[in-house]
């Protein structure tokens, strides 16, 4: 842990991964940061002792550089971090949808570049992040990766061309969740609950179910059919729930997510 590390373009997940490396074992001293807004390098400065520089100095200085700017930004960073970074440098980039190709075609010839998936989950330590190699990425650049990235939830290492498959389900998947807990609160207001104790049983029963899920070693089908007894009140919603096409709706869903991801790595907008 004694190189340096910048993080360029802090933003909330930025800042999360930031907090989770010192939590991790990072010195600080170690760490820069870059920032848009004078007064967020401040407030960084302030926080977590981390040292603010400018983009240039932090291509110049630091061993790896993580890229965590908004994906439209992304070529107008490399335009300014070009001329500063060595081949020997280590690039990982969050940016949704950008393939490694992006960034190699915009370096000097040999750089490392990762690409990592991230979600939000990252705020709390739970993050599921996925892991590409570059062309030029080899086990150990993977490995700094995983390291940085372990300290704010789960690693997994894909190729990169299920990458796009992974922020459909991963890196949008927080959403769904949340678009889940929503109707299932508003269900339970129909219901005749208040909004609060909705939310708070529906939340216990999904942290409970994921760590179910996680723990047991259990399919998913035998944690489902261990709740649903013939005849009983859970089979019917069930029943319910393939009527309105709720499996057929998320499989859907998750293709036009994969399919959005592509046209963001093919440079379509909008």
């Amino acid at each position: 842990m004694s190189q340096k590390v910048a993080v360029l373009g802090t933003g909330k997940i930025g800042e999360a991964l930031l907090s989770g490396m010192i939590r991790g074992g990072w010195a600080p001293a170690d760490l820069l940061v870059t920032a848009r807004r004078p007064e967020r390098a401040e407030e960084l400065r302030t926080r977590y002792g981390v040292t603010p520089v400018a983009n240039a100095e932090a291509a110049k200085t630091a061993d790896t550089l993580i890229l965590t700017v908004k994906p439209q930004d992304m070529g107008t960073l490399l335009d300014e971090l070009a001329p500063h970074i060595p081949a020997d440098r280590l690039v990982i980039s969050g940016a949704a949808g950008i393939p490694t190709s992006f960034f190699e075609q915009r370096l000097a010839a040999g750089t490392p570049v990762v690409r990592v998936m991230t979600n939000t989950p990252a705020l709390v330590d739970e993050a599921m992040s996925v892991i590409s190699a570059g062309t030029h990425a080899t086990g150990a650049h993977l490995a700094t990766a995983e390291e940085i990235f372990g300290a704010v939830g789960k690693t997994l290492r894909v190729p990169e061309s299920q990458q796009d498959a992974c922020t459909a389900l991963s890196g949008s998947g927080p959403a769904y969740f949340f678009y889940l807990v929503e109707a299932m609160t508003d269900a339970g207001i129909l219901l005749g609950l208040p909004r609060d104790k909705a939310h708070d049983l529906i939340v216990q029963s999904a942290i409970g179910a994921a760590v179910m899920l996680r723990d047991s070693g259990e399919h998913p089908v035998r944690l489902r059919e261990n709740v649903t007894s013939p005849a009983g009140t859970t089979i019917n919603a069930i029943r319910e729930l393939e009527n309105h096409g709720v499996r057929a709706a998320l499989i859907a869903a998750l293709e036009a997510a994969r399919d959005r991801s592509r046209e963001l790595a093919s440079g379509k907008k909008d």
